[in-house]
């Protein structure tokens, strides 16, 4: 992030705030860029709401830019459940959303708590979040997969292949996927930066070989110190939009749902392939997500529909006949 530029809209001790993310905490710049929406409007809120203003397009225009600390003094907890509401009712946001920002804000009170010493009494600090129900991840079939990655043709066939084959088959975030430089390569393994700059390393197997081959044969970056691995058309670093809407391109014309299938949906597919038809185990599905808690790759052991059947088949009771 250049100085944090984009956040000048924002309070002194909120840009000091990100600031803190960025460089002590490592975040990555997309979740820093979250954390900066979220805090806005949670502001914009609390300063409509002692302003009286209660249109929903006024408290999106509000200027926070002059608020100071003794705004966020002034909050109560009360306060806080009233945004939670309007969050629900005025801004349509999902429980997951709701989740998201709360935890944004708990994290903020405990900076200005414990770090910036700039609050007395952090008054989120025991606020539970909202439950999240569990769904199962959306995914590609393996037929569907294989469709897919016959859709790829044209000038960059080989690029568009190659990001295909790397999601479908290393299961990476786009954000991880953008960031893999020519040095990151050595042989058949591939050093990633995940969330958090979280190293991992992870190994091309043959198809992903053949297909980077082809792509380095054809890559023509426009200037010389350019090493970012996938370039956009016209040669440059190209962006995680960038990646994401020339996925969405082959998807359409691949005939497969475009408002159902994105870059992260290829990531799951990864993940359920891999488990479904590699018989992978979780913890090594673990390492290759880079995901920091087993749980949140356990969803993954519900998509095998078929394993499901076949343990109910096995119950001894199942052909009981009475």
């Amino acid at each position: 992030m250049k100085k944090l530029k984009d956040f000048e809209n924002l309070p002194s001790f909120i840009r000091d705030y990100l600031s803190h993310k960025f460089t002590i905490e490592g975040k990555s710049e997309l979740t820093v860029k979250e954390y900066a929406y979220d805090l806005q409007t949670f502001l914009r809120y609390i300063t409509a709401k002692q302003k009286g203003i209660k249109d929903i397009s006024e408290i999106k225009k509000l200027s926070v830019k002059n608020a100071d600390i003794g705004l966020i003094r002034d909050v109560s907890l009360s306060d806080v459940y009233d945004y939670l509401l309007f969050l629900s009712k005025s801004m349509g946001n999902s429980v997951k959303s709701r989740a998201r920002k709360l935890s944004s804000l708990k994290s903020f009170y405990k900076y200005l708590d414990n770090d910036a010493h700039l609050i007395n009494v952090n008054i989120v600090k025991d606020l539970q979040l909202p439950k999240i129900p569990k769904q199962l991840p959306i995914y590609l079939e393996l037929d569907e997969a294989k469709t897919l990655l016959q859709a790829p043709e044209g000038e960059n066939k080989e690029r568009d292949f190659l990001i295909l084959i790397i999601l479908l088959n290393c299961g990476l975030r786009v954000s991880e996927l953008k960031n893999i430089h020519l040095n990151d390569i050595k042989g058949d393994t591939l050093l990633i930066k995940g969330k958090g700059q979280k190293e991992r390393i992870l190994f091309l197997n043959p198809a992903a070989l053949k297909a980077l081959d082809a792509y380095l044969n054809v890559r023509k970056p426009k200037r010389s110190d350019i090493t970012q691995l996938i370039l956009s058309d016209r040669g440059e670093e190209i962006s995680v939009g960038g990646i994401q809407y020339t996925v969405k391109k082959l998807v359409k014309k691949a005939g497969l749902d475009s408002t159902r299938i994105t870059t992260h949906k290829l990531r799951h597919t990864a993940a359920t392939l891999m488990y479904k038809y590699g018989g992978v185990d979780v913890r090594a599905l673990q390492e290759v997500l880079g995901h920091e808690h087993l749980n949140t790759t356990e969803i993954y052991t519900h998509t095998n529909r078929e394993a499901v059947r076949n343990a109910l088949n096995k119950n001894p009771l199942s052909g009981y006949k009475k």
